[in-house]
């Protein structure tokens, strides 16, 4: 039996009262009302609402020794990244990963593998596939449904999936960027649920009033706290906080405790703030996770005060899982299942030969997965079009990973890079090798360092090369997360000393090739109109 005592924080009731909380046989026991000299405040466990785990490069036994310091004990996790890559068989590698460490992993079946048909990934999950998962106790719910003109126009093999998770009665994450309106309206009608792509607040509220759930997103990319935070002033029960993405030297310093805090800072009431991220994920995904409650899983956090929001240690059914910023459990080798048939290229695979005047330019957007479009003139020389470094259009490549074919090229503006280039094998979704530099000798070289490490983040300038790999699916790394964090910061800082204005370099090319994200995307098999949904010319006549 374990007693804590402090200012305990309870959302049901909503109320904050001085008391001890008593931890029997990994429940809460009982809660006593009386006066205690401790001044630590004693509330729920954080969760994340929605994230892809593999976005952190870390199994989940390894971002979950990360997470716990921070306050987090649960997250709602789409593997679609995995499942690009290696299909159920990568959800199961996971799920049996996740469940060798003390933490709440909650897993989806993931919709859209692959995302669309406009490019190639490693496998494919039809109809069966997903009810074997939502079959499982360990899938909660059907993950981000992307492809909205498929629920739209009655695409059969999207609706047979959504059918599927209401055959299980499991909640239907969506993904709708910029939908409103009848779209909206009828996307939601199929049974979505909830969005984490809301880029605007009138978007926000439009699919509030047809009685979706916003999950306000703050990873390592996108970033719309600020835009969406005032919800909590008039539909706190339909918020929930989310990452979607963070990357490893991100999760080293912070995650859903750190939205908690920005909230607080901006006056916001501390029960409404945590029944957000803590209540509602509980609530609308019917999860194990305990609220502060007699006879709930004992899962719950201690913080010095309401200001600093410094989380001193976090509970998991009773036990301590980390204290002062220490995990207190051990990290756990796994082996490296990854999909990888890719074949070193050359210059001459990426040649652009200048066949029109003006070209498409894909324009990156800080903070934001969608892009923006342009149309000019391009750089010639000895008629092929090359990277135009005075005024940030840099050539940009995708290589397909999974057999060998002619790399896809573009160009793209506000990457900052003034030499050098970097390549990343985390390429949402189908997680191609992508690659954007001021030069092609290095873009061939950032990108023959990953196919020799058959995954990775890698970086060129001259004859400086250093890769850091994630011989997991190409994703992920085996390795202890703070080095994986040291390692990614030290690139990334390397990245933005090329001359990078971006706050994530790496992450935002991670996007670049998410087609169901507009305006203007590169997928292995081409240029692609997210706005048109269909491939379009380089070149404009």
């Amino acid at each position: 039996m374990q007693k804590i005592s402090g200012n305990i924080i309870d959302i049901v009731n909503k109320r904050i009262f001085k008391g001890t909380v008593i931890v029997k046989e990994k429940k809460i026991h009982q809660i006593v009302e009386e006066d205690v000299k401790q001044e630590e405040y004693i509330l729920p466990g954080l969760i994340d609402s929605h994230i892809h785990i593999e976005s952190s490069m870390l199994v989940p036994s390894e971002f979950a020794r990360l997470a716990v310091v921070h306050g987090t004990v649960a997250t709602l996790s789409d593997p679609h990244e995995i499942a690009n890559v290696l299909g159920v068989d990568g959800i199961r590698f996971l799920i049996q990963n996740g469940q060798k460490v003390p933490f709440k992993f909650y897993f989806g079946a993931s919709s859209c593998v692959p995302a669309t048909v406009f490019e190639t990934s490693g496998a494919e999950l039809g109809a069966s596939e997903i009810e074997s998962l939502l079959k499982m106790d360990e899938i909660k719910y059907l993950s981000e449904m992307m492809n909205f003109p498929g629920v739209l126009y009655n695409d059969e093999h999207v609706w047979a999936k959504i059918n599927l998770a209401k055959k299980y009665n499991k909640p239907i994450d969506g993904h709708a960027p910029g939908l409103k309106g009848d779209d909206a309206r009828n996307y939601i009608a199929a049974g979505i649920s909830t969005d984490h792509e809301c880029f605007t607040l009138e978007e926000a509220l439009d699919k509030i009033s047809f009685g979706m759930k916003i999950q306000i997103r703050e990873g390592s990319a996108a970033k719309n706290f600020d835009t969406l935070i005032s919800l909590l002033d008039s539909h706190s029960d339909m918020v929930m906080f989310c990452s979607d993405d963070r990357h490893p030297n991100d999760l080293a310093r912070g995650h859903i405790n750190t939205l908690v805090k920005r909230a607080l800072h901006k006056g916001y009431d501390p029960i409404t703030v945590l029944r957000s991220c803590v209540l509602n994920p509980v609530s609308h995904y019917n999860l194990d996770v305990g609220l502060l409650q007699p006879d709930d899983p004992a899962d719950f956090i201690v913080i010095d005060n309401l200001s600093d929001f410094n989380v001193l240690a976090t509970y998991i059914d009773g036990v301590k899982v980390a204290e002062k910023g220490k995990p207190l459990f051990s990290s756990v080798k796994e082996t490296t299942p990854n999909k990888f048939n890719a074949e070193k290229i050359s210059t001459n695979d990426i040649l652009v030969q200048a066949t029109g005047k003006k070209i498409k330019v894909q324009k990156a957007i800080d903070g934001q997965l969608i892009t923006e479009s342009y149309v000019t003139d391009p750089k010639v020389i000895e008629g092929f079009i090359v990277s135009d470094v005075d005024r940030d259009i840099l050539k940009m490549v995708v290589v397909n990973r999974y057999s060998h074919q002619q790399p896809a090229v573009n160009f793209i503006n506000n990457f900052g890079f003034i030499q050098g280039a970097i390549a990343s094998t985390v390429a949402h979704d189908s997680h191609n090798i992508i690659a954007v530099g001021t030069n092609d000798e290095d873009i061939v070289n950032a990108i023959n360092l990953l196919i020799e490490h058959k995954g990775g983040v890698s970086l060129a300038h001259g004859k400086n090369r250093h890769v850091l790999p994630l011989p997991i699916a190409g994703l992920m790394s085996n390795e202890n997360g703070y080095k994986v964090a040291k390692g990614y910061e030290n690139l990334s800082n390397e990245a933005k000393a090329m001359g990078s204005g971006l706050h994530a370099p790496y992450m935002t090319l991670s996007f670049m090739a998410l087609l169901v994200i507009p305006e203007l995307k590169l997928s292995d098999k081409g240029l692609f109109d997210g706005n048109l949904f269909s491939f379009t010319s380089l070149f404009v006549k």
